[in-house]
């Protein structure tokens, strides 16, 4: 990864961070990478939560999905979800991605 794409993932990242402290949860905060035992890009959510950002041209869900899971597999979490950067939007227009079970599995804790 190039220096002015990392910078632009470090950007995204924050992004998302003051998003969600705006947006009641004001622990949220960028994650140390970790490596081959990556717990995700975002912490501070409480544990049952793993994000994993991306700010990239070409959008790939099934790969970024498969991330997220493997992070929140690392991290003991139960939802993982890829944030994918919308380019020319802002970022409370960013796509949220996870699996259907894994949706259907938190709409049924809320409904």
């Amino acid at each position: 990864m190039t220096n002015r794409s990392k910078q632009k993932g470090t950007t995204f990242e924050s992004d998302v961070v003051a998003f969600l402290q705006a947006h009641g949860y004001p622990h949220a905060e960028r994650r140390a990478l970790a490596g081959n035992v990556d717990k995700g890009d975002i912490t501070g959510l409480g544990p049952r939560w793993v994000i994993e950002c991306k700010a990239v041209r070409e959008i790939t869900l099934a790969s970024f999905v498969d991330e997220a899971e493997v992070e929140r597999g690392n991290a003991g979490a139960d939802y993982g979800v890829a944030v994918v950067k919308r380019r020319g939007k802002n970022v409370s227009q960013a796509y949220a991605v996870m699996p259907l079970e894994k949706f259907v599995e938190l709409m049924g804790e809320v409904a």
